[in-house]
């Protein structure tokens, strides 16, 4: 039986084969942000769905099991909580690397019928078949990431003190509206010890030492351990730097309705819904079996142009190894959007737009 932990996180992504190319999944409202399943949380279901395609339908390929190397996925229409019809094609199937084609389908609200919600390509490959050079790169996280009290961060200390220097863990904002966040806990350079002048940097470059830590049956935080497949969503997952947008946001201009950014008439923090257009994620190194507790991400956009913005995200382990590099395209839209048409017993948005429990 697998440890608590675990098995929360397992069954919200379990995948049952219907035939050979054929599954179902049954989507979750507590990895949800808002009315609509998490990104990252959908794209670890997609991933599962591979590993269980190639277990289920293609067992004999490898003396190993082929895992995701790679995966892009185009976030078409908003998902929804419930059940999911999953769909694999065979596009190549190789000692070295396969690649399929997978869809996501879900009734839609308004038609009745199903409909591609997610479609895209993952490659994987068995780690047996993962033979070649390594080699060293001058590669190096720049600007480098904040110190803790007497040098890099000290995890333990995060850990039993919730701070080091001016590192110190970090609610998630918004948390009843993006509930997929309180899944995870979070450690970021202290907002007070930014100066104005230094601010806006801030906004452009996140810093964060997640630890995975899944709601349980009571609705308290377990201790959990990032494994391969909890990669997707922590790669989606950055509050602080959505936090950053909500304060672009906030008084930014709207060409498309005359707007022009004004100090006195912001509107509401919390009023705006990223979702994701696209998300790529390239694996670089398998964690072990039984998972890591840190994991650091190092999180970075270049523009928010149109109501369009970029994210990239490099994923490290404590050692300093690249475990995950992830690119994605998103929007900024009302969290009304999220909410249109959908069941608003749990979630509501308030007189002012913002959604709240």
């Amino acid at each position: 039986m697998a440890p608590a932990h675990t098995q929360v996180f397992e069954d919200a992504i379990a995948i049952t084969p219907l035939s050979s190319h054929t599954y179902s999944a049954n989507l979750r409202d507590e990895w949800c942000i808002g009315a609509v399943p998490h990104g990252g949380y959908t794209t670890c279901v997609m991933a599962k769905l591979a590993k269980t395609h190639f277990a289920h339908t293609h067992p004999n390929l490898s003396t190993s099991p082929a895992t995701p190397i790679s995966i892009q996925l185009s976030f078409l229409r908003r998902t929804d909580v419930g059940p999911a019809l999953l769909t694999v094609e065979d596009m190549k199937i190789g000692a070295r690397t396969s690649t399929i084609h997978v869809l996501l389908k879900q009734r839609s609200t308004s038609k009745k019928e199903e409909e591609v919600k997610v479609a895209g390509y993952i490659t994987l490959s068995p780690a047996a078949a993962e033979t070649g050079i390594t080699a060293e790169t001058s590669w190096t996280l720049h600007p480098p990431p904040p110190l803790g009290s007497s040098g890099p961060v000290n995890l333990r200390a995060l850990a039993a003190n919730g701070r080091d220097g001016n590192w110190i863990q970090i609610p998630a904002p918004f948390v009843q509206f993006r509930r997929a966040a309180a899944n995870i806990e979070l450690y970021g350079p202290d907002p007070a010890s930014f100066s104005p002048e230094t601010n806006a940097g801030r906004r452009a470059i996140v810093d964060q030492w997640a630890r995975f830590r899944p709601l349980g049956a009571d609705k308290k935080p377990l201790e959990g351990r990032w494994t391969d497949d909890t990669i997707g969503f922590l790669v989606d997952m950055f509050p602080m730097m959505l936090d950053g947008f909500d304060v672009i946001s906030t008084s930014a201009q709207d060409p498309t309705k005359g707007n022009s950014p004004n100090k006195n008439q912001k509107a509401p923090r919390g009023t705006f819904w990223y979702p994701t257009v696209t998300l790529n994620v390239d694996y670089k190194k398998r964690l072990p079996a039984e998972g890591v507790e840190w994991l650091y991400c190092r999180v970075q956009t270049k523009a928010v142009r149109n109501g369009r913005t970029d994210i990239d995200v490099t994923v490290l382990d404590e050692s300093g190894d690249i475990v995950a590099l992830s690119t994605q395209v998103g929007l900024v839209v009302s969290a009304s959007r999220n909410l249109a048409g959908r069941d608003l017993k749990k979630v509501k948005v308030d007189a002012q737009g913002k959604a709240n429990l």
